[in-house]
């Protein structure tokens, strides 16, 4: 009878040892490490290629207001004003057509500025990408940055 109720108290324990409660991913299947870099409005420049992740509130059918995150990829053209009131004009094209947003960039409405890539510009103003008189590709050297190291 020792045996058994050693046997039962082996058991027990076993059976009383705490489970994790989610399983454990592999490392493959862990998902991979994102190439954009998230910085602060201080270190924006004109040449960046930016990912804006900025909150719209919809308006469902039934009348329940929800919010959700948008994104808006493009380089930025220029930065203007200072302080508070400053803004920053992000370009971007797609399909052929030209689409470009002005964005403040102390508004509650971004939610998270992601760097894509960093290109070397020589102007603080890209103006130039607008004309499309130019039928060229302007194309801008990237520089090494942060991001181009984890590749």
């Amino acid at each position: 009878m020792s045996e058994e109720t050693n046997d039962m108290q082996t058991d027990t324990q076993t059976e009383v040892q705490p489970v994790d409660s989610a399983p454990k991913e592999p490392e493959e299947m862990q998902q991979p490490e994102q190439k954009a870099n998230v910085i602060g409005i201080e270190q924006l420049r004109p040449g960046m290629t930016i990912r804006i992740h900025e909150r719209i509130k919809d308006v469902t059918p039934k009348g329940e207001e929800r919010e959700r995150i948008q994104i808006f990829q493009g380089i930025i053209i220029g930065l203007h004003g200072g302080g508070v009131s400053r803004t920053m004009s992000i370009r971007r094209v797609q399909k052929g057509y030209g689409a470009e947003k002005i964005y403040p960039l102390h508004s509650p409405i971004i939610a998270k500025i992601e760097v894509v890539k960093t290109a070397k510009v020589r102007r603080a103003k890209l103006g130039f990408l607008r004309d499309l008189r130019h039928r060229f590709k302007r194309k801008f050297k990237e520089t090494w940055t942060e991001t181009t190291k984890k590749k």
